[in-house]
């Protein structure tokens, strides 16, 4: 497939190579951009990391996290997660080979990898509440379900953009927009991967020692 950010040049022979390329010059901006806002999400995790570290010895006389967690789920979703990541970078090299019908079929894999794992959290917090440990109960399953709750509120929204994303392919093929908008929702995803991995080390991991 030809280079999708240097295809104004070469659709066109006698386009001044001397000038920026305008795709190229776009592209450049809407990652740079997109890395600000990357950024800025880190600065909201690190947050929620710092506040959970703060509090999540206040139990109130409730239950500990060694008391609550179970690492066989928090690891078997780390596993999903760790999967989708893999489909949706195969998902970016089908594009940069222009294959439509292999980037709508990881993007489906990964899609549903990543409705699997949602829903095997929303089953853990339906759990907690069902047995009286709600956010309200102490100041640490406030931190706990905030934290957790904000990441997976943040792949929900990825599942949504994969949705809009499968559409477009399917009706647009690949070009220059929608190759943009793939790198871009896979350094997303990526980041929510990479986000796991701190809650899954961090909160389940140590909150079991």
């Amino acid at each position: 497939m030809t280079d999708p950010f240097l295809v104004h040049h070469t659709a066109d022979p006698t386009a001044d190579t001397s000038l920026p390329d305008p795709h190229q010059d776009t592209f450049s901006k809407t990652v740079l951009g997109f890395w600000c806002y990357l950024m800025t999400d880190c600065l909201l995790f690190a947050t929620l990391f710092i506040t959970y570290a703060v509090l999540h010895n206040n139990t109130f006389g409730g239950p500990s996290s060694k008391e609550l967690f179970d690492l066989s789920t928090a690891f078997l979703e780390t596993m999903i997660l760790l999967a989708s990541s893999v489909t949706c970078g195969f998902a970016l090299i089908a594009a940069v080979k222009g294959n439509n019908r292999n980037i709508l079929f990881w993007l489906a894999i990964t899609f549903l990898l990543g409705l699997s794992f949602i829903i095997l959290e929303i089953d853990e917090f339906r759990h907690f509440v069902s047995e009286g440990h709600s956010w309200t109960t102490s100041a640490f399953l406030s931190a706990f379900f905030t934290l957790v709750g904000t990441h997976g509120l943040h792949v929900t929204f990825g599942l949504l953009w994969m949705g809009v994303m499968f559409a477009q392919v399917y009706w647009q093929g690949v070009t220059i927009d929608t190759f943009r908008r793939l790198v871009l929702f896979s350094l997303f995803w990526h980041f929510l991967d990479l986000i796991w991995i701190f809650i899954f080390t961090f909160v389940y991991l140590l909150g079991v020692i």
